[in-house]
């Protein structure tokens, strides 16, 4: 009873972030500081706090099942939580049963494969929660705000056209769907930071000496192209977002509602899977009689 308590809330803080259908998404519409009726940080902490052991509990059932894989990508503007987001929501969770990568400029040995290639062997195998800090969202991202990264990649001329942006999509929605359908479930997270809070957590990075190694001049310089990235990610969540892996724009300018938002949309993820401990067979029950018998049977 207190679970489902519990799995009603969830679903009810993040149903209005849940994008299924791009066609009509627009990124204005999403206030990056709605805290959709969550009116402080304890309130929203004391909530995570109960969160994650429920969490922790289906993380189990999900190892133990071993039928089903969970892939959680997050993808974002600098400064606006993800590191905090993951190391949050995750807390609780069997490092044994999660991996989380974290995807920067890829490798000349990258560059040398497809651009599917260094995140599709970090697909979560069965039983487990793999987590993508960036992914191959990428592609659609910065590459295409900063062109000069396509011509790295070492493609074909004829294949760099005024098409490769829709072909890319496409790919993209043809992998997730083939995963899909080999059991991993894919949820993605955008955490939508506004430009002003986004400054807010650069100036409080270069007076805190303990953050100072998160920052350079180089997320300065980034912020001259937000238009264009804000372009982007509208188009990336128009023609990405699915049924089967759709994306959540979560409000990212108070980080106690995101870490609330992002952990409530995983748990409603793993209680559609309807995950539980594996049921013991005879001849395992057997065994395992026998094994309490030599147990009981031998001396302390």
């Amino acid at each position: 009873m207190k679970h489902r308590k519990q799995l009603k809330e969830a679903s009810r803080i993040v149903e209005k972030y849940c994008i299924i259908k791009g066609e009509k998404f627009r990124l204005k519409d999403y206030d990056p500081a709605d805290t959709n009726g969550v009116k402080s940080k304890q309130h929203a902490e004391n909530i995570l706090e109960r969160r994650i052991g429920l969490l922790s509990d289906m993380q189990e059932k999900l190892y133990a099942q071993d039928r089903w894989a969970l892939l959680l990508i997050f993808q974002a503007m600098d400064a606006a939580g993800k590191d905090g987001a993951i190391k949050h929501v995750m807390s609780g969770v069997n490092p044994q049963g999660c991996d989380v990568h974290a995807f920067k400029a890829p490798s000349n040995e990258e560059l040398d494969h497809d651009y599917l290639w260094r995140t599709h062997k970090c697909i979560p195998s069965r039983g487990k929660i793999g987590i993508f800090n960036r992914s191959y969202y990428e592609e659609v991202l910065v590459v295409r705000v900063h062109t000069t990264f396509l011509r790295a990649q070492k493609l074909p001329d004829d294949l760099i056209s005024k098409h490769i942006w829709d072909q890319r999509f496409e790919d993209i929605n043809a992998f997730e769907r083939y995963l899909t359908r080999n059991g991993v479930v894919v949820r993605k997270f955008f955490l939508h930071v506004s430009r002003k809070e986004q400054k807010k957590r650069f100036l409080e990075r270069l007076e805190d000496s303990k953050k100072n190694w998160k920052f350079s001049m180089a997320d300065v310089q980034e912020r001259a192209f937000w238009k264009d990235y804000q372009g982007a990610y509208e188009e990336m969540i128009q023609r990405t977002a699915t049924k089967h892996a759709p994306w959540y724009v979560i409000p990212a300018d108070n980080k106690w509602f995101t870490r609330l938002a992002v952990a409530s949309a995983i748990i409603e993820a793993l209680n559609g899977l309807n995950l539980a401990f594996p049921d013991v067979d005879k001849a395992k029950k057997k065994e395992l009689e026998a094994v309490r018998a030599s147990l009981l049977a031998q001396k302390d």
